[in-house]
């Protein structure tokens, strides 16, 4: 990301991106799987329902990154007031509010999210009251480092932290880049600058969500991508460390692999789509 935002002359800071190793390839595959996906009979008239399902398994997934492991029933459970396990149920209150910003399946009107760090602050609220302290919540870290992916290295804190927040948000909104791209670049970014005391993965996966259905990769928002990354933790996190240097071949590491996260995400979906339309939902998918 920083190697890109160098290179002059470009208006869109995400466009050097595109010519990356295997970039172009991951968005081709992440454009076929979201387009075939959008075919399915359930999407015709029970779309809600398999957003919200698709939702309950992302919920559960983004969980058990963050080490907090819960059967389906539960996050079921949690989601309808039942139980209390504060991490499941604030990232439950995130996904929650994602969906909410997300259009609806078939609505051609451009959707206007408020700026990305007030986005930010929203779901670090939803994800974090009740498990973090007060003064923490929803508000950027000034001096100290943050509590968690702590295997990334260190965050920047303070006005540097600040800077490059605002300068993130300057990017959602001036970049044409393809909506994998900028999710991913967001992604990364928020991993690598953890800019809240705790929650901060929970955070960059509700908003990345958000992002691929705004930006018009799956308008369905079912997409499971968390499911990938659970079933393989370590890479996950060696891509996030690799993006974070910001070298040509760590960027292009993470991409490409967001694109396979999608196709994943969307086999995901699909199972969900067809739960829904068969009636009967599996319960561990």
């Amino acid at each position: 990301m920083r190697d890109a935002r160098r290179v002059a002359g470009v208006t869109d800071p995400l466009a050097p991106l595109l010519a990356l190793p295997g970039v172009a390839e991951a968005v081709d595959r992440a454009r076929v799987a979201c387009e075939e996906l959008r075919w399915h009979e359930a999407y015709r008239r029970r779309w809600r329902e398999v957003r919200a399902e698709a939702g309950l398994r992302a919920t559960r997934s983004s969980c058990e990154i963050e080490g907090v492991r819960v059967p389906l029933s539960q996050v079921r459970a949690l989601a309808t007031g039942g139980g209390d396990e504060p991490v499941v149920v604030g990232a439950l209150r995130a996904t929650a509010l994602v969906e909410r910003w997300m259009p609806a399946l078939g609505d051609r009107g451009s959707v206007a999210l408020p700026p990305l760090g007030q986005v930010l602050a929203q779901v670090h609220v939803a994800a974090t009251s009740g498990w973090l302290p007060d003064a923490a919540v929803g508000r950027l870290r000034s001096t100290e480092q943050p509590g968690d992916l702590r295997g990334l290295g260190p965050a920047p804190v303070g006005d540097e932290l600040a800077a490059r927040i605002e300068l993130l948000g300057r990017t959602v909104q001036a970049s044409t880049a393809p909506a994998l791209v900028l999710a991913a670049v967001v992604h990364g970014e928020l991993l690598a600058l953890r800019p809240f005391a705790g929650g901060n993965g929970l955070v960059a996966r509700a908003t990345a969500r958000l992002l691929l259905t705004v930006r018009g990769l799956d308008p369905t928002g079912s997409l499971v991508t968390e499911a990938a990354w659970a079933a393989a933790l370590n890479p996950y996190l060696g891509a996030a460390a690799g993006f974070a240097t910001g070298s040509p071949a760590g960027v292009a590491a993470w991409l490409a692999g967001y694109g396979d996260a999608v196709v994943t995400g969307a086999a995901h979906a699909r199972t969900v789509a067809d739960g829904v339309l068969a009636g009967s939902l599996p319960s561990g998918s």
